[in-house]
């Protein structure tokens, strides 16, 4: 049987969602308690393969399992062989027919967070980038609409990333102000790699005026890497969910 996972992490102790030879990764913690739970060694698969240091208040993947149980049990032994790992099993549930947590997916949402303010962060430590100058909301906002659409993004696309073509649809990527946090909040069907956190480097050199609006656009014609902004640091990257209908 297939079964539909909904899982919350803390990314900092990971080298990323994906297993990998160099380090530990969410994936890896997560079948390791599936194996001591049920004796078998399914593959999990995520809907998407966060960096190292990146979070998921929503992750969704899937693994295809022998033994017969309920959800409510794969939930709570999970959890339990899980600890004390900053990863929490929200959901478990039966994946509908043909189901593929990557595959299937038909929308993306992620959250970027700044703490933008004079004092450092304590409590935000690795869950917020940290900028202290004074930004430019109103400049950052409309730099961020040239954004919006369907576009080449190679500008915003690491050069280490897989997808086939670099052409994407953004379809959503506000900026609320909360305090003194910033969320860019970013929707699209599918992203390249670092994209988000390439697009948000950039909007930063336009609220420290390094960069009027326009240039974002420019940048953007470009296709060329070297004529964005900086990437902006994992830590402020959140997966918030994954919509399938």
């Amino acid at each position: 049987m297939r079964w539909k996972l909904t899982i919350e992490h803390d990314g900092r102790p990971y080298v990323g969602w994906q297993r990998q030879a160099n380090g530990r990764s969410v994936q890896g913690e997560i079948e390791q308690a599936i194996q001591k739970f049920s004796g078998e060694s399914p593959r999990l698969c995520g809907a998407g393969r966060t960096d190292a240091g990146v979070h998921a208040l929503a992750q969704v993947a899937h693994f295809d399992l022998e033994r017969e149980t309920e959800g409510r049990v794969i939930r709570e032994a999970l959890n339990a062989y899980l600890r004390p790992e900053p990863i929490a099993i929200l959901s478990a549930e039966p994946a509908p027919p043909g189901f593929d947590a990557r595959l299937s997916a038909r929308y993306r949402r992620y959250r970027y967070v700044v703490l933008n303010r004079p004092a450092r962060a304590a409590l935000d430590i690795g869950r917020a980038w940290h900028i202290y100058y004074e930004l430019d909301i109103a400049a950052m906002r409309e730099g961020a609409a040239h954004l919006l659409g369907q576009h080449d993004f190679s500008s915003f696309r690491a050069a280490e990333c897989q997808a086939k073509s670099p052409v994407k649809t953004l379809d959503r990527l506000d900026i609320a102000v909360e305090g003194d946090r910033l969320n860019f909040e970013v929707g699209a069907r599918s992203f390249l790699h670092h994209q988000v956190r390439n697009m948000v480097g950039t909007l930063i050199l336009v609220g420290r005026r390094k960069w009027t609006p326009d240039q974002v656009a420019e940048a953007l014609a470009a296709r060329d890497r070297a004529a964005a902004g900086p990437t902006a640091p994992p830590d402020g990257l959140y997966l918030v969910g994954v919509d399938y209908a």
